[in-house]
């Protein structure tokens, strides 16, 4: 099974820019294809490091998130900051409460964000028998990079069971 552990977190919000994902929720090879565009796009126009400039600390959020019966899919910062205009924001709010935290890192922040969703959610997830994921958003956090890689963890809100 993967390196996961189960966190306590405050209540935390994220601004977020997103795309609405168009692939079946089963189609992984299309969902990121549509989420590795959307971030190629995002980082080269200048919107990333507009966001960043506004971030309250080093980290970079990339959100799943159902809204209105939509898979949304966001890059996103920590900020006290209001929203600069780079199209629809959003603001997402996190839950106070536990948080299942899988640890990882890859060559590139979309092979980060890959690798840890399938861990979490094609290993730790279904074979957990303590808690369980009941929706709400949740998030890949690039947290830097060391030794040529990128770092990170995803973030996903459980309940016990």
């Amino acid at each position: 099974m993967a390196d996961y552990i189960l966190e306590e977190k405050d209540r935390f919000t994220v601004l977020g820019f997103g795309t609405e994902l168009k692939s079946d929720y089963t189609d992984f090879a299309g969902l990121n294809k549509e989420k590795s565009d959307f971030w190629q796009a995002f980082s080269q126009d200048g919107r990333l490091d507009t966001l960043k400039s506004i971030a309250t600390n080093n980290y970079v959020f990339a959100v799943n998130e159902a809204v209105n019966n939509k898979m949304m899919y966001y890059a996103g910062v920590m900020t006290e900051a209001s929203a600069p205009a780079l199209g629809e924001s959003r603001i997402i709010q996190f839950p106070k409460g536990e948080y299942l935290v899988v640890k990882g890192e890859g060559k590139t922040a979309d092979e980060l964000n890959n690798k840890l969703a399938g861990l979490a959610f094609g290993q730790v997830l279904p074979e957990a028998k303590n808690f369980a994921y009941v929706g709400g958003p949740n998030a890949t956090v690039e947290m830097g990079q060391r030794n040529g890689l990128v770092f990170g963890e995803m973030w996903i809100p459980v309940v016990r069971k």
